[in-house]
């Protein structure tokens, strides 16, 4: 054996129970994929949407305690620990949104598309308006005077002063609005030709932001009619119908994105005018505490940014920065106003690393924040009563997510969270507590308190999941680090190990679900719990590998997927099979792959382009034609008038090297990948005599696991295509 696998295999004995000589374990029940489909049942249901009260005191959450779909309104005390419902129990509609008003005594909120106002000192609830239709987004003007959500593609407006739904009706303020060109409401392309809201794949969060001083409203507008239809044929009902949408492929027009402003007084809406706006997304629009607008726009294959600044009076945008590199890939960019509202603090990758940096006032320069060798992910908060920004960072160690405070001005940060895992922060007004979304490998998302002050840690607030998870001997990965062919940076691993494994046997080993930013200590959702399941229940070393492309390692790591997907990323897919196959235990004859989307690429991919390195194959939702890929995916791709020779690249010209067990899985109302293009590659096996398996789901998009039969079907469908064609367990 190779000195190196020796060390390596070392180390893995030493840190997982029972790997020389089986351990028994005591029974318990099977975990089965009915369980793992059935989702809150085991897992419960997660708290989400942390707000803290203007004066810091408490954070209202949603959140159901009984493991059921439905979430309502809570509260814990900042210095507390026991959380109490807002709502009374037999109160059970859901609560999809709410925001506290300026004053922080009222929480409005939403349940079943009507909006409620709630006292929270009494628990009074107030209706305000009842059967509103689909309400979203609410926001409450700087002086609490007036409540504002979009519905029906617009922004509407609502007087809060001693409203009821008998007084006052919410007022249209924008009437922008223009229907959708299809009927069939499925899939990540439908949506109105013409809308105050998101933009299809990315936009700012929220849509639209209050002046401080309450007479202005930016809205982000988005207009679709410029880009071409596409239809798909919907087989469920009485007679075949077309499901038409706006879904444009790299070349083709995209939705234009507009930033207007909507003058609250005289309800009348003004788009500015800024170049590229069909190619370019708006990352952020907000508002300093001094009046002026931020918006922070990239062009849809990352290459350039800008940041434009302008106030009400002035409306005309002015250039704050500019950047500029022809490299980029898909870019984890933000920005916000400092605390003072006198500069902007920015996210970018300026050099190596994605840094957090500071634009100050007629400069050109942004001064970096943060430090390296660790990428910022999203945006920062900072807080004028602490002078600080808190951010969530990648160090110390790219598998895991962590929250990071530095002076406004920079410096040495310091490292806030100390649990093993991914944190969400949500800090407090007064900057002195931070609510946290956290989970790790082996926990779901639970809400966490934290107090700013040496030697604090986490409180837990919320345990959401039920007996039956308590009953499962979850499988804690283990994190490996594997030299990469001729590569000088390493290559990053997450490997779950069956319980009570045995190095005298055999194991068969599953690759995925693979994708880029797999290698990661947080809760998987359902692909989490199907490698749970795999490895507890069928005896698979179940591995996910973090590919080029993936953040956390640098910029040349992350840019080598430019315009190379089936590329040199199987070159990394090999690299840790060959690492796997000196192993001891494991099956050198035994390797399986899945994944979906991107993940379904490379799987298609790697038995095409490198037949034998796996024996079987599952791939769900696999984009194998580049003509046919997302208006979002000229970030890797570019376009077909400027880089012809990359849509050269689809996978029908190997369909005759399939040699290994190939399934192919797709939803027939896929807009993201279209279920034609797995049509196509099923026609070419066919014309090149191949045997392969193919399941569908007939009204099923991109995400083919959504509806529970669906995920049922098709996921039994995987697990019995690798024991059929690989075995379960050890031989």
């Amino acid at each position: 054996m190779h000195p190196i696998a020796r060390l390596c295999v070392a180390a893995i004995v030493a840190v997982v129970p029972g790997l020389v000589i089986a351990q028994s374990t005591s029974a318990r029940p099977p975990l089965s994929l009915e369980q793992i489909i059935a989702g809150s049942a085991l897992t419960g249901t997660s708290p989400t949407s942390p707000r803290w009260s203007p004066d810091s005191k408490v954070v209202a959450f949603l959140w159901n305690d009984d493991a059921q779909p439905g979430r309502s309104l809570w509260l814990v005390e900042r210095s507390g620990t026991a959380p109490r419902r807002l709502l009374p129990a037999n109160i059970t509609a859901r609560v999809s949104e709410f925001v506290w008003t300026p004053d922080g005594t009222t929480i409005v909120f939403v349940q079943q598309d009507s909006i409620w106002r709630l006292t929270v000192a009494t628990g009074t609830r107030t209706p305000l308006l009842a059967d509103g239709g689909e309400v979203a987004e609410l926001a409450v003007s700087p002086n609490g005077a007036t409540l504002s959500f979009l519905r029906e593609g617009d922004l509407w407006l609502l007087a809060l002063a001693g409203n009821t739904p008998e007084r006052n009706a919410p007022t249209r303020a924008t009437t922008v609005a223009v229907a959708p060109i299809g009927s069939i409401p499925l899939g990540t392309y439908f949506g109105r030709d013409v809308e105050i809201g998101g933009a299809t794949w990315s936009g700012p969060s929220p849509s639209y932001a209050w002046s401080p001083d309450s007479r202005t409203i930016a809205v982000h507008y988005v207009d679709r009619r410029g880009v071409p239809r596409f239809s798909m044929p919907y087989y469920l009902g009485d007679t075949v119908r077309m499901n038409t949408l706006r879904r444009g492929a790299p070349g083709h027009a995209n939705e234009v994105r507009k930033i207007g402003l909507l003058d609250v007084r005289a309800r009348s809406l003004s788009l500015l005018e800024l170049p590229d706006s069909s190619s370019t997304r708006v990352v952020n629009v907000a508002w300093s505490t001094t009046g002026t607008l931020l918006i922070d726009r990239e062009s849809d294959d990352a290459i350039n940014r800008t940041i434009h600044v302008l106030s009400a009076a002035a409306p005309t945008p002015r250039v704050a920065w500019r950047d500029h590199r022809d490299t980029r890939v898909y870019n984890d960019i933000a920005s916000a106003w400092s605390a003072d509202g006198r500069s902007i603090v920015l996210t970018g990758d300026l050099d190596d690393r994605y840094r957090m940096y500071r634009l100050a006032p007629g400069s050109t320069t942004p001064v970096m924040l943060t430090p390296g060798p660790h990428d910022v992910a999203g945006a920062g908060i900072p807080r004028l009563a602490t002078g600080s920004i808190d951010y969530v960072s990648s160090a110390p160690r790219p598998s895991e997510r962590h929250v990071f405070r530095v002076s406004a001005r920079g410096g040495v940060p310091r490292q806030l969270t100390t649990r093993p895992g991914t944190h969400a922060p949500f800090v407090s007004p007064d900057g002195g507590s931070i609510a946290l979304l956290s989970s790790s490998d082996t926990q779901p998302t639970e809400l966490y308190l934290l107090d700013v002050r040496p030697g604090a840690t986490e409180r837990r607030i919320t345990t959401s999941t039920t007996p039956a998870f308590a009953r499962v001997p979850w499988i804690a990965p283990q994190y490996l680090r594997i030299r990469n062919g001729g590569d000088t940076l390493p290559l990053h691993l997450r490997v779950f190990y069956p319980p009570d494994l045995d190095s005298t046997k055999h194991y068969p080993v599953l690759v995925g679900p693979a994708y880029s930013n797999t290698v990661r200590n947080r809760w998987g959702g359902l692909n989490g719990l199907l490698q749970q399941y795999l490895a507890l229940e069928k005896g698979y070393i179940v591995v996910q590998v973090d590919v080029r492309g993936s953040t956390g390692y640098g910029r040349a790591f992350r840019e080598k997927f430019l315009m190379d997907w089936g590329g040199g990323d199987l070159d990394d897919l090999e690299s840790a099979v060959t690492h796997m196959k000196s192993l001891p235990f494991v099956d050198a004859s035994r390797f399986g792959i899945w994944g979906s989307s991107y993940g379904g690429t490379l799987t298609v991919y790697a038995l095409l382009k490198k037949p034998g390195l796996f024996q079987a194959g599952v791939a769900g939702a696999a984009a194998t034609d580049p003509y046919l890929f997302g208006s979002d995916d000229v970030a890797i791709v570019r376009r077909p008038q400027s880089h012809p020779a990359t849509f050269t690249r689809g996978a029908l010209q190997y369909a005759g090297n399939l040699r290994d067990h190939l399934l192919l899985i797709h939803g027939m109302q896929d807009d993201v990948v279209p279920f034609s293009s797995a049509v196509e590659l099923a026609e070419e096996f066919m014309k090149q005599g191949k045997d392969f398996d193919f399941a569908f789901a007939p009204a099923a998009t991109h995400g083919w696991t959504q509806r529970p039969y669906y995920a049922t079907y098709l996921l039994r469908k995987l697990v019995a295509h690798f024991d059929r064609y690989l075995g379960p367990g050890p031989r």
